[in-house]
């Protein structure tokens, strides 16, 4: 008689994320959808499986702060991503003043649609400048209801949104991003990705980033550049802006503060892209400022979500009077170490051009900040534009010499 055995794989692998803003850590098959772990695995059945397919929107969550289809997202690709489910909303303000309108306007009925239909419209309520039933119909299109025929379900979401306005509270601005988890490029930043994502954190009472509990005060950059530009606006405003890490962060595309900023400390991410590798860096940057010679230092280190690149920087700034009356010049003197993947397309030159356009923007939207209106930009930058203007400055820096020589 002979006897058979199996041996029995676990083919599951280890899983951190950060959900309605506490640290998770589980094991789950890769290909696993993040609705099935949310509702299996941490019991968190607020998020609904109606269709499986993307098509119905009850599994809506916030992904890394932006809606997303839960059926729809492989939880493999979710390592380091913060997730926010219904439950997460309890006591968000926003979500709060749609609960009260959806009651007041009966726009639930048997309510399987309610939490992702909520998740849709606290979005739409964050973004809309006004409550243009149009965009609001449009915006929710992705979420189907069988009950209601959406005439409540609107009228709730478009008073929420004339109440925040007649308050004064803006529209949080931003363009959104496309690709999987932690690739995303011009992932939000600034005003928008803060209100999106579950209240702040003290820096005291955060958990420490990976990489960065001994920040070096004596680090030596392996590449460096300055940069300068030119703002109309007088030295100490600029100095003064420079004090407020909300405000430089909103300032800068690609940005996001992750914990409460105190004077001399951030936490915060960074997204970034460098040839075909894309990575989100978190970390915490340690910030010193000369109040009369206005001058400052940024001193910081972070990795991406699976720990494979690694960076530390600095940034050294310095603000004074511009060549015209009641104008600022900024000369930042930036330096920086690339470790891991990313490293291997850290091209000076590369890493020189995109850091130029990021100052661009930057420069612009600082601008706009000072001048009292909203920031033009905050989306990160174009990739294709950038790869296309890197293969073809130097093609055309020899054809211009060329020119220049036979003239």
């Amino acid at each position: 008689m002979s006897t058979a055995s199996a041996t029995f794989h676990d083919d599951r692998l280890s899983l951190d994320l950060t959900v309605n803003g506490r640290a998770r850590s589980l094991r789950a098959e890769p290909r696993t959808h993040l609705a099935d772990v949310l509702r299996d695995a941490l019991d968190l059945t607020g998020t609904h499986l109606g269709c499986e397919h993307g098509v119905c929107g009850a599994c809506t969550v916030l992904l890394d702060g932006e809606p997303a289809r839960a059926c729809l997202t492989v939880s493999g690709a979710c390592a380091g991503a913060e997730v926010t489910t219904i439950e997460g909303l309890d006591d968000d303000p926003v979500a709060g003043e749609l609960r009260a309108a959806f009651n007041r306007e009966h726009a639930l009925q048997c309510g399987y649609c309610t939490p992702g239909m909520l998740i849709a419209a606290r979005d739409l309520v964050l973004r809309l400048p006004e409550p243009d039933e149009r965009r609001i119909r449009a915006g929710l299109s992705g979420n189907l209801c069988r009950c209601t025929g959406y005439v409540g379900i609107v009228r709730a979401v478009r008073s929420v949104i004339a109440e925040r306005r007649a308050r004064g509270i803006a529209p949080v601005t931003g363009q959104r991003g496309l690709g999987p988890v932690g690739a995303r490029l011009g992932a939000p930043s600034g005003p928008a990705a803060a209100a999106a994502r579950t209240p702040l954190r003290p820096v005291a009472q955060a958990d420490s980033a990976p990489g960065i509990a001994d920040l070096d005060a004596d680090f030596v950059p392996a590449h460096r550049f300055d940069q300068a530009f030119t703002v109309a606006h007088p030295p100490d405003a600029v100095f003064a802006l420079f004090g407020d890490v909300e405000a430089v962060a909103a300032c800068l595309p690609g940005a996001v503060l992750t914990g409460r900023p105190s004077p001399d400390a951030a936490e915060g991410a960074l997204q970034v892209r460098i040839g075909p590798i894309a990575a989100r860096f978190r970390g915490r940057a340690r910030i010193t400022r000369d109040e009369e010679a206005l001058t400052g230092r940024i001193l910081g280190a972070g990795s991406d979500a699976g720990g494979r690149s690694a960076t530390q920087g600095e940034i050294r700034y310095r603000v004074g009077p511009g060549e015209a009356p009641g104008t600022a010049r900024i000369d930042l003197a930036v330096g920086y170490t690339l470790k891991g993947p990313l490293a291997q397309f850290g091209r000076p030159g590369l890493v020189r051009d995109l850091a130029g356009r990021l100052g661009a923007d930057f420069a612009a939207n600082l601008e706009a900040r000072l001048s009292g209106a909203p920031a033009l930009t905050t989306a990160g930058l174009n990739p294709l534009r950038l790869l296309l203007s890197t293969l073809l400055a130097p093609l055309w820096r020899r054809l211009s010499g060329r020119g220049d020589r036979r003239a």
